[in-house]
């Protein structure tokens, strides 16, 4: 009877194993030197249903079990759009982690409203938070009179602390106009970004890129950080309800490598997003 019931308990974990690789999910204590990356867009909260919910933001990082996120088009008391909620602290409310926001609009509150509206990119994560930076990018500002690109915050990066081994996350968002050449110098401001941390420092970089893999202003950041999905078909995110594109990455640098990568598919938004696993190189 005792090795029937060994048996069954090797089973019963065997089974677990199974069914938590298939469902995309990461079973509590996991490895611990593998870290789950997610990106997501999250069109403030609004869904491909054109309805306001960001308990449906939350569940989809719930659902991923994610270490670290980076977030896109995140509101803190914006407009009435997103309730005036900040959705920054809500999410990390919601899911338990850490929040770094960095805005990219820092606005006058609206008649009748006392906190000042902002808009930007957000990093949660479920270990410490050691260091934060709003970066600098080259923007053409989409809020207030036509003017020309100029060096506005919003690029976020979160130094955080993976059982004492430093990871630099950033979360970013870089321009969505046909004309790629805001986001080409979006592209050369961000490598030079990246090339000021120390090193082989471990680096992952989540964002909507808004241009497919093969644009030519990506090429240069693709030379200075690897691709977590690869040369693989699919992984199309955008428009979440028949995605046709492929916009949304997570990428990484320094002693890592990815040990797989999906996009889950999700209602919480006009984008889906990624995710990653990547496992830390520990020598």
């Amino acid at each position: 009877m005792r090795s029937l019931r060994v048996f069954t308990s090797v089973l019963t974990v065997l089974a677990f194993t199974v069914l938590t690789a298939l469902s995309g999910t990461a079973a509590p204590g996991g490895p611990p030197d593998v870290l789950r990356a997610v990106s997501f867009n999250m069109h403030a909260g609004i869904g491909a249903d054109g309805e306001l919910d960001l308990e449906r933001v939350a569940e989809v990082i719930r659902h991923s079990r994610a270490d670290v996120v980076g977030l896109q088009e995140v509101d803190v008391h914006f407009s009435a759009r997103s309730d005036y909620v900040d959705q920054a602290t809500r999410l990390a409310e919601l899911t338990g982690m850490r929040v770094f926001f960095a805005p990219i609009y820092d606005l006058d509150p609206e008649p009748g409203h006392s906190q000042r509206r902002r808009f930007g990119v957000a990093i949660l994560s479920r270990h410490p938070i050691v260091a934060t930076t709003n970066h600098e990018l080259t923007r053409k500002s989409t809020v207030g009179p036509p003017r020309s690109p100029t060096p506005m915050p919003g690029f976020a990066e979160a130094v955080v602390s993976v059982r004492g081994r430093h990871v630099h996350v950033y979360s970013t968002h870089l321009d969505y106009r046909a004309d790629p050449a805001v986001r080409r110098t979006q592209v050369a401001e961000t490598v030079r970004v990246l090339d000021g941390d120390p090193p082989q420092a471990r680096q992952v970089l989540l964002g909507d890129l808004n241009a497919e893999p093969a644009a030519p202003e990506l090429g240069p950041l693709f030379q200075r950080v690897r691709d977590a999905w690869g040369t693989r078909r699919g992984g199309l995110t955008y428009p979440a309800p028949r995605p046709v594109k492929r916009i949304d990455y997570i990428t990484f640098a320094g002693p890592m490598r990815v040990e797989g990568a999906r996009v889950p598919r999700s209602s919480a938004s006009d984008h889906l997003p990624v995710l990653a696993l990547l496992r830390l190189d520990l020598g």
